[in-house]
């Protein structure tokens, strides 16, 4: 028992997993499907149809509809609730619209039929609320349902099992049982496909029925078409009587005959060609018949049967019908007098004239009216309708907008304005009058196809936007946009194609095939189109366009030589010719001294030119100097260049300077290198006076030379004693050797003794003089301080001023008698 009961606990458990595994795969039908589920499906789904049509003989057109809805429950996001625009999933109870087949949630569609039955009864009053069902119509196909249709369980769609468990080999809530519902139009057999959406195919039953016109032999056909034609002519009376139905094997009644023919109207005034099927016919003149009482005429346009008796014979009343008189028909009835009393149009007062012919006059009679809506009376003419100008306040039905009628007697129409809402699928608008509570939904559907149109899905109107576009297994059948033939196979898409993989294979200018991938379709950066209008302009990105490249250069490897015929290497084939190695091209040039240093380039071969490392043409000539050395002392280069022999002499002047440096001489290269040094003494010499000086200060007496001058200078000079009196004309060089002086005599002694008396003198004098000045203005500055009695007396007081003479002749005098005692 123990080990039972752990088997039934793990079983459970098992079942328990599996089926919360299936729930998580399978919950919503807008999950995408593997693409092989997608094929798989598609096929069992065609093959399905495929044999229910040959099984009956019917039209595959018939089974369009339930195939639709049939690809609607497969496909993901398909299965759409109109009410709440959600994706219905598998395992959510739904309910099916029997007019439409539309599947809504079922927790949505119980919500609307509330709705609804509150919009519908919300204007009653309490008393007449309840004693009618009222009904609520399918959000789609209008259809309508009592209240007490309203769905409150969860059935599959032929309505055998509640609460259908969730199975991923069914269609999505069904039982998997026969469906065994009765066919529309009921022909007395069920349906015989499992439990599915939408409606029922056509009957597969066999029956024994004949063709229309009943002249075939009966046989055997599907009761879904089982009316039949045997394409015989009908032959049947027509409703002429005279011909017969030429239509073939037809249903239902025939047509009218459609030969013409001659026939005349109803009076018999009249002929002509009519349809057959229509042979009364009536002319448009009066029938003007003499009447029997001899007087009048018919005046009744064609007709058939005689005229009849005059209308004014026998017993006629007068206008008021009050009285009666029997007079010939060619007299009037006389008025009879009395008043007229017919009921005016007013409907309350009588026509108070005499008995009269013609209409009555209008009412006149003033009585006291009310307005329509009752705020208001009036006294005025019967006959004019009274309405005040009160506009009524009253909200009409939609609770939206007043009713702002003039004199409203209480019953507002209903609201006249559209209400022009947006639908939740944003692309229709409500076209109903304007009314409470939320629109209906949208009950269009749109057609979401693939790119090349064959797979179609229909999707409520507004789905379309999220919904992917069915996934399509034909083959892209857009030609290739760049040079190959065909394209590479990929499926039916959006957008463009993708890039082209193949290889090019164009033919190139070197003969070769381009080996590159497809480039006839590259995107490139598209710069310098657009200039921007200043720096307040943001930056846009840049465009990229599709154009086509041109092919890469060829690759292929082909061995070249070198155009200095050093080396051969391999190249592609684009730049396969001749070039340069970039070394030094290495012939020896004319000159023989030095080689070509021009980068690897062409050389013309001559037929003279054996030696085949010699330079050609195309070097360059050797533009050095020439570089052989030259003679001892010779400063200058070969003035000819490079050369394969000696140089030749040096013919150029020397400018150079003589010994003593003042005058330039130009002298001859080749006499001053090969001169002598006594030679050479000479020919750099001036011929002029040395001008250099000697250390005692005067000039050399030699002729230019070279090297330091003599010392024995020979110039005479003046010597002078040290007080510059006394003087001698002396040898320069004696001088120098310190052998000669010259002394001061008495006299000299004596004159300098008087010089300096006569200073001292001058400068006793200048002591003396600044103390009688500094006095001078000690007295002054006394005399500012004493005051005013000082000034008087000052005034009093002779003063004896001296006279320049005797204030600077001491001045005067003794520099005077210090120069006489000099020159003495």
């Amino acid at each position: 028992l123990s080990s039972q009961k752990k088997f039934d606990e793990i079983k459970k458990a098992n079942q328990a997993a599996a089926k919360k595994l299936v729930e998580d795969q399978f919950s919503s039908s807008s999950e995408d499907d593997d693409e092989d589920a997608e094929i798989k499906q598609g096929k069992i789904l065609a093959k399905t149809f495929t044999i229910y049509t040959s099984q009956t003989d019917g039209d595959a057109s018939e089974l369009e509809r339930t195939r639709q809805y049939m690809n609607e429950a497969f496909q993901s996001g398909a299965m759409t609730c109109l009410i709440c625009i959600a994706s219905v999933k598998r395992n959510q109870a739904v309910w099916s619209c029997c007019g439409c087949f539309c599947i809504f949630h079922l927790v949505c569609i119980q919500k609307w039929a509330k709705d609804s039955l509150f919009l519908v009864s919300s204007p009653l009053t309490d008393d007449d609320f309840g004693k009618k069902d009222y009904p609520w119509p399918c959000p789609k196909c209008r259809f309508e349902y009592k209240r007490s249709e309203t769905p409150n369980r969860y059935y599959c769609y032929c309505g055998k099992v509640e609460n259908p468990t969730l199975d991923p080999w069914l269609v999505p809530h069904s039982c998997g049982q026969i469906c065994e519902r009765e066919f529309k139009p009921p022909c007395g057999h069920k349906c015989l496909l499992l439990c599915h959406p939408g409606p029922c195919p056509p009957c597969p039953k066999m029956v024994t029925t004949t063709c229309h016109c009943k002249k075939a032999k009966a046989v055997p056909r599907r009761c879904s078409a089982k009316d039949w034609s045997c394409r015989l002519p009908c032959g049947r009376t027509l409703l002429c009587g005279q011909h017969a139905c030429e239509s073939s094997c037809h249903a239902g009644d025939c047509q009218p005959c459609p030969r013409v023919s001659k026939q005349r109207c109803v009076c018999g005034r009249q002929t002509a060609e009519r349809l057959c099927a229509s042979p009364q016919w009536q002319c448009d003149q009066v029938c003007g018949k003499p009447l029997p009482c001899g007087n009048h005429t018919c005046e009744r346009v064609c007709h058939a049967g005689p005229c009849g008796d005059c209308p004014r014979s026998g017993k006629r009343s007068c206008p008021c019908e009050k009285s009666k008189f029997t007079l010939p028909c060619t007299e009037d009835v006389p008025t009879c007098g009395d008043s007229c009393d017919k009921v005016l149009e007013c409907g309350i007062h009588k026509c108070s004239q005499r008995c009269h012919r013609g209409p009555c006059e209008i009412c006149r009679q003033e009585v006291e009216k009310q307005c329509r809506c009752g705020k208001h009376t009036k006294r005025m003419p019967c006959h004019k309708p009274y309405l005040c100008e009160t506009k009524c306040t009253r909200t009409r039905d939609c609770q939206k907008h007043q009713c702002r009628r003039k004199c409203c007697p209480g019953n507002c129409p209903p609201c006249d304005q559209v209400c022009g809402r947006t639908l939740g699928c944003r692309n229709h608008k409500c076209p109903s009058g304007c009314h409470r509570g939320s629109c209906n939904p949208c009950p269009e559907t749109v057609d979401v196809k693939c790119n090349c149109g064959r797979t179609v899905i229909k999707v409520p109107c507004g789905r379309e936007r999220t919904i992917k576009p069915p996934k399509c297994k034909q083959l892209c059948s857009r030609p290739p946009t760049c040079h190959h033939s065909t394209q590479e196979k990929h499926y039916c898409h959006f957008g463009r194609c993708p890039p082209c993989r193949q290889s090019c294979q164009k033919a190139l200018a070197c003969g070769h095939l381009c080996p590159a991938p497809c480039h006839d379709e590259a995107l490139v950066k598209q710069t310098g189109v657009h200039q921007s209008a200043g720096p307040w302009e943001q930056p846009s990105e840049p465009a990229f366009i599709l154009t086509a490249l041109p092919c890469p250069p060829c690759q292929v490897p082909i061995p070249v030589e070198c155009l200095g015929q050093h080396e051969v290497s391999p190249l592609p084939c684009h730049s396969a010719n001749p070039y340069s190695c970039r070394r030094f091209c290495g012939r020896l040039l004319d000159c023989q001294n030095h080689t070509c240093m021009k980068e690897c380039h062409h050389v013309t071969k001559l037929n003279s030119c054996l030696d085949g490392n010699k330079a050609g043409p195309e070097c360059l000539p050797c533009e050095e100097e020439c570089t052989k050395p030259r003679p001892p002392g010779c400063p200058h280069r070969c003035v000819l260049p490079c050369h394969p022999r000696d140089c030749p002499s040096c013919l150029q002047m020397l400018k150079i300077k003589c010994h003593c440096k003042l005058s330039v001489l130009y002298i001859e290269c080749l006499k001053l290198t090969s001169a002598d040094a006594e030679e050479r003494e000479l020919l750099i010499s001036c011929k002029n006076q040395c001008p250099k000086e000697l250390p005692c200060g005067h000039r050399c007496k030699e002729v230019c030379h070279s090297g330091s001058c003599p010392l024995n200078c020979s110039q005479k000079v003046r010597l002078r004693c040290l007080c510059k009196r006394l003087k001698k004309e002396i040898q320069c060089s004696k001088i120098q050797e310190g052998q000669v002086s010259l002394e001061c005599d008495a006299l000299c002694k004596e004159m300098k003794r008087k010089a300096s008396e006569i200073k001292e003198a001058e400068a006793r004098a200048a002591i003396e003089e600044e103390k009688r000045r500094q006095q001078a203005e000690l007295e002054a500055f006394e005399n500012r301080l004493k005051g005013r009695r000082k000034n008087k007396r000052r005034k009093d007081e002779v003063e004896v001023e001296q006279s320049s003479w005797q204030k600077y002749k001491n001045l005067i005098l003794l520099p005077v008698l210090g120069v006489a005692v000099v020159m003495v």
